[in-house]
C-alpha cells in the first residue's frame, strides 16, 4: 500500500511501478497485474506567485494557511527578499504571520571570490522558497523551481499575450487575479468554475466584486429570473488611492486622487457587467458602481433587481440558505444576526448574504445585501480555482495511484532430458 498526498510523487511513482512489473516479467517470473486504484482526496498544486502585493501575499498565506498549495517561488522585481520578508509576517488587516520567516541570499564562489549572486530565497519554518527579482516574465525560471500554476497578482499583465510569457519561463498554467481585459475566459468558484477546460492555458478569477456578486446572482436568475438590475458596491480603501488629496493615479478619474481616509469616494467597476460574462443569461442586464469607503478591508455589494417571476422576501433568503448549505458552500455564505463590516474581516467566503439587510418593494422588486472580505475571500479562490484547474488538467493525463497490487508465480523449471 502506497499513500502520497503530492501528485508529481505519485506520478514517478506510477511510473517506476509500472516499469517494474516489466522488468519483474522480463526476469522470467509471471507477474499478473491485479490491480491500479485511485484513492486520491485531494491535490497539492505547485503554484508560483507573480507580484507580492496584497493578493499576491494573501494568496501566499492561504497557501501555507490551508495547505492546499505549495508555494515553489515567488517573483516581485520591486521588492528586496528581507522587505517581503517583512510584508509578509506583520499585516494590518489580518495580522502576524505565525510561522517563521526568513530570508537568504546565495552565492557562487570560485576560489574564495564572489563570482555570481544565486536568486534569493525566503524561508518558511525551514522550507526555502525561492525568489526572483524579473520585470519580463518570460525571464523568470519557473521551471527551474518546479513551479506549475502561476497566480499573476501584479497587475501589470492581464492579456493573454502578456501572461503566456509565464508559459514561456517553465510555467504550464496561469491565473490572472483580476478581470482579463480581452477575451480571456474569466472564473468565478461555485458558479461557472465547471466550464474550465484542460485546453486552456491562461485564465481569470475575475475580481474581488465579482466573486460576491455572482453567486447570489446565479441564485436569483435561476430561481426567479432577473429582467435588469443595477449593483452598487460599498468598497473599502485599495493600494491605487491617495493618502492626501493629490494627482489621481492614472489621471482620468479626479475624484480618486482625493484622501482615501478622508472621504467616501464615487467610483467606476466593471465587476457588474463582467458577471455576464461569467452567467451568459446575464450578459447586457446588469451594470454598477462604487463608493470607495474609509475602511481597509471588507466590502459589500448592494444589488437591487426586477425579478422576471414574484416571489416573497422570505423565499428569497429561504433559497439564499438552500444554495450556502448545498452547492455553493464555502464560497456563499448566510447570516441573519445584526452584523456590521469587521465582523467578515479574514472571512474565506467569497459572498456571505445578509438576511437582514436586504429589502422588498414589490414582489418583483427587490434589494439585496452581501459582504465580502475582498482580500482574504478572494485569496481563498485563487488557490480553489488553481486546485480546480490542476484537477481537471490531470484528470485528462493520468489517474495517480495509490494502491498497486501484484500476484507474481514462478515458472516452473523444464526438467532436464
Amino acid at each position: 500500500f502506497f499513500f502520497f498526498n503530492d501528485t508529481a510523487t505519485t506520478e514517478i511513482y506510477t511510473q517506476a511501478f509500472v516499469g517494474s512489473v516489466r522488468c519483474v516479467q522480463e526476469t522470467g517470473i509471471n507477474a499478473e497485474y491485479m490491480g491500479f486504484y485511485s484513492i486520491q482526496k485531494g491535490m497539492i498544486s505547485r503554484i508560483g506567485i507573480n507580484g507580492f502585493g496584497r493578493i499576491g501575499r494573501l494568496v501566499f498565506r492561504v497557501a501555507l494557511e490551508t495547505n492546499k498549495a505549495e508555494i515553489m517561488g515567488v517573483n516581485d522585481p520591486f521588492i528586496t527578499p528581507d522587505y517581503m520578508a517583512y510584508l509578509l509576517k506583520y499585516d494590518s488587516a489580518h495580522g502576524v504571520f505565525h510561522r517563521e520567516v526568513k530570508f537568504a541570499k546565495e552565492f557562487n564562489y570560485v576560489q574564495g571570490t564572489k563570482v555570481k549572486e544565486e536568486p534569493s530565497f525566503l524561508i518558511i519554518d525551514g522550507k526555502k522558497i525561492r525568489v526572483y527579482n524579473e520585470k519580463d516574465p518570460a525571464k523568470i525560471p519557473w521551471g527551474a523551481c518546479n513551479a506549475e500554476y502561476i497566480a499573476e497578482c501584479s497587475g501589470a499583465f492581464t492579456n493573454l499575450s502578456g501572461c503566456m510569457k509565464h508559459i514561456a519561463g517553465g510555467a504550464k498554467k496561469v491565473l490572472i487575479s483580476a478581470p482579463s481585459k480581452d477575451e480571456t475566459p474569466m472564473f468565478v468558484m461555485g458558479v461557472n468554475h465547471d466550464k474550465y477546460k484542460a485546453d486552456l492555458k491562461v485564465v481569470s478569477n475575475a475580481s474581488c466584486t465579482t466573486n460576491c456578486l455572482a453567486p447570489i446572482a446565479k441564485v436569483i436568475q435561476d430561481n426567479y429570473g432577473i429582467v435588469e438590475g443595477l449593483m452598487t458596491t460599498i468598497h473599502a480603501t485599495t493600494a491605487t488611492q491617495l493618502t492626501v488629496d493629490g494627482p489621481a493615479k492614472g489621471g482620468k478619474d479626479w475624484r480618486a486622487g482625493r484622501a482615501a481616509a478622508a472621504n467616501t469616494i464615487p467610483s467606476t467597476t466593471g465587476a457588474a457587467k463582467a458577471v455576464g460574462k461569467v452567467i451568459k443569461e446575464l450578459k447586457g442586464k446588469l451594470t454598477g458602481m462604487a463608493f470607495r469607503v474609509p475602511t481597509i478591508n471588507v466590502s459589500a455589494v448592494d444589488l437591487t433587481v426586477k425579478l422576471a417571476k414574484p416571489t416573497t422576501y422570505d423565499d428569497i433568503c429561504k433559497k439564499m440558505k438552500e444554495a450556502s448549505e448545498g452547492k455553493m458552500k464555502g464560497f456563499l455564505g448566510y447570516t441573519n444576526d445584526d452584523v456590521v463590516s469587521q465582523d467578515f474581516n479574514h472571512d474565506p467566503r467569497s459572498s456571505i448574504f445578509d438576511s437582514k439587510a436586504g429589502i422588498m418593494l414589490t414582489p418583483t422588486f427587490v434589494k439585496l445585501v452581501s459582504w465580502y472580505d475582498n482580500e482574504w475571500g478572494y485569496s481563498n479562490r485563487m488557490i480553489d480555482m488553481i486546485n480546480h484547474m490542476e484537477k481537471v488538467d490531470k484528470k485528462q493525463q493520468y489517474q495517480p495511484i495509490t494502491i498497486l497490487t501484484l500476484h507474481t508465480k514462478k515458472k516452473k523449471k523444464k526438467k532436464k532430458k
